[in-house]
């Protein structure tokens, strides 16, 4: 029996059409999804949520959330974009209704691009300076002197203690001759505030989306490529570090202050959702990136062997990453005389403040920082692929006409372009008001509902046993335990996966209000977090509002409608398309008959 007992496409839709482009080799993929997935969340946020949240013991939720709600929507959103062989706006295909969660997953993208550059710009600002001697966060600079601590022996650093938590590191900025250039609040009283553009921030900001816009000229065929280094290279920068690490006075006080035990955090929500939200934003899930990669796949990819090793290769590089970033600090606390948690931060402020500052301190500290600068270079840049692939198949698959090559570099051209011109406010002298802000709502509610929709659309709409016979329908030769593992992953999908994303949404809403957004002691204003609210509405409003539209086109009742609107396209073509003989085509979305045949 046929696998999909849906409408016959159109006849016209059988006509010649181009044949989209598809990975080298798997290699590419696994790499380009690998190097999208393992970002600087890995390096700045994970280790942090582990201390805060119980050491060790954080990895039990962190786990559990992997199973139950990391792998189920990676495989869904791998084997929608994999079996359609289209965009995250397109692929909406297979549900009309639902075609605003493509649309959000654009908004979401090309927000995340925004200020995600920044932070390479930054990279390599500091990259920079790392060659320059001495290097100028450390107590060897004569503008750090007076700030400096001193214990016994010249062992101080320039960074500040604060309090412990994320809001921890704009405190270690203030007065630092080394951070002022990037982070510049001394400059800007506010959000009100942003101040002139600082120019050499600009130019790394330039050179950053110069060098995205070349590794991305050819698409897939040339990213796919940059991946063999950048997706590679922070696993060699990471052992490096941990080996190093492993070497320092008082590393082991660092490590026992990242995995020490507290049976009791289990008991709060607070921790189950740090561990639900990190899975969730570490895995790229709902941003269109992996949907528009696996779109490039050949359709009889193992998707179920992809995912585990993508997704459990992604968690495992943020566990150990944390050795190589708490036997460092463990060091600096050691050499400070200060207990370990004084000089533990989160988000930028442990990449380029904290962490800098901890290397400054070693012998040959240039190298040190050298190499750490170009790791996370290559961590950001990875993740902006993704991004701007998500955002550009996206554009093409809708529009068809702009595939042509030369209008191909047009459109990313303008993209790059637009992007940079709007990542101006972001490197004033109060820029990282800005950044605070965008970081925080852009990826919030907002990124959960689109998954939640996804997750409730594929498995009610377009019906969760359909979907897993299209993965099976993919696979082929479907070993046994690929067949064991799609009955856990269909549970997940009805139940058990909406259930723990209404949880977190909830959660997330509760923080919003209950916490007011700080940067260090500065609380942002009404107006300012209205804004970012508006963020996260303006994307959960293309779900309703692209479905009302969907709900017009159609004709009859309202239940009619909303029957029609939630079945295929007959444009919606893949590769279990049956020939008039019965054979399976092997070219999802490009069949092709002509006279001859």
């Amino acid at each position: 029996s046929q696998p999909w007992p849906g409408p016959l496409p159109q006849p016209e839709i059988l006509g010649p059409s181009t044949p989209r482009e598809t990975w080298d080799g798997k290699y590419e993929f696994l790499l380009s999804c690998l190097g999208y997935c393992v970002g600087l969340g890995n390096v700045w946020r994970f280790p942090y949520l582990c201390y805060r949240n119980g050491g060790g013991i954080f990895l039990i939720p962190y786990f559990i959330m992997l199973l139950v709600t990391g792998l189920p929507l990676f495989l869904m959103e791998l084997s929608l974009g994999q079996y359609g062989a289209a965009g995250p706006i397109t692929v909406w295909k297979c549900c009309p209704l639902l075609k605003g969660v493509g649309v959000a997953m654009l908004i979401v993208s090309s927000l995340v691009s925004l200020y995600y550059n920044v932070i390479i710009a930054w990279a390599f600002y500091y990259l920079g300076s790392s060659f320059r001697r001495p290097l100028p966060w450390s107590c060897d600079a004569p503008w750090n002197a007076d700030l400096c601590q001193v214990s016994g022996s010249r062992a101080g650093s320039a960074v500040g203690s604060g309090p412990r938590g994320d809001a921890a590191w704009p405190d270690a900025t203030r007065g630092l001759g080394g951070h002022e250039q990037v982070l510049g609040v001394t400059h800007s009283s506010g959000l009100g505030d942003p101040g002139p553009v600082q120019w050499p921030l600009a130019l790394c900001l330039l050179v950053a989306w110069v060098l995205v816009f070349l590794c991305m000229l050819k698409g897939i065929r040339s990213s796919g490529k940059v991946v063999y280094f950048t997706a590679t290279f922070p696993y060699l920068v990471i052992l490096i570090l941990i080996i190093r690490g492993a070497t320092l006075e008082g590393s082991l006080k660092g490590i026992r202050f990242y995995l020490s035990s507290d049976w009791s955090r289990l008991q709060r929500a607070q921790v189950w959702s740090d561990a639900a939200s990190q899975i969730f934003y570490s895995l790229g899930i709902g941003f269109g990136g992996l949907l528009s990669m696996a779109s490039y796949n050949k359709f009889n990819n193992n998707v179920i062997r992809d995912t585990l090793v993508i997704a459990i290769g992604n968690c495992c590089t943020s566990f150990f990453a944390g050795f190589a970033i708490f036997s460092v600090l463990g060091h600096m606390a050691w050499k400070k005389q200060v207990p370990v948690g004084s000089v533990a931060a989160s988000g930028p402020g442990l990449a380029f403040v904290a962490y800098p500052e901890a290397l400054s301190l070693l012998p040959g500290s240039p190298f040190w920082s050298v190499l750490f600068f170009l790791m996370l270079f290559t961590l950001g840049v990875d993740t902006l692929f993704g991004n701007i692939e998500g955002i550009t198949t996206a554009i093409l698959d809708e529009f068809p006409a702009l595939r042509d090559w030369r209008r191909k570099v047009a459109l990313l051209g303008v993209l790059c372009t637009s992007f940079y011109l709007l990542g101006l406010l972001l490197v004033t002298q109060g820029g990282i008001f800005w950044f605070t802000l965008i970081d925080t709502y852009s990826t919030g509610f907002g990124l959960i509902i689109v998954a939640l929709f996804m997750c409730l659309g594929i498995a009610f709409c377009y019906g969760v046993n359909q979907f897993c016979q299209d993965i099976v329908d993919m696979i082929c030769q479907c070993p046994p335990w690929c067949s064991h593992m799609l009955g856990y992953f269909k549970v997940c999908w009805a139940f058990f996966t909406p259930c723990l994303l209404l949880f977190t949404l909830i959660y997330t809403f509760l923080d919003m209000y209950g916490v007011p957004l700080r940067y260090g002691t500065y609380e942002f204003p009404a107006w300012g977090t209205s804004l970012g609210i508006c963020m996260g509405v303006l994307t959960c409003l293309q779900i309703p509002l692209w479905a009302a539209v969907a709900l017009c086109r159609e004709s009859g009742t309202l239940s009619d409608r909303f029957q029609k609107a939630t079945q295929p396209l007959h444009s919606w073509r893949t590769a279990t398309a049956w020939d008039v003989a019965g054979d399976v085509i092997d070219v999802p979305f490009t069949i092709t008959l002509t006279g001859s045949e």
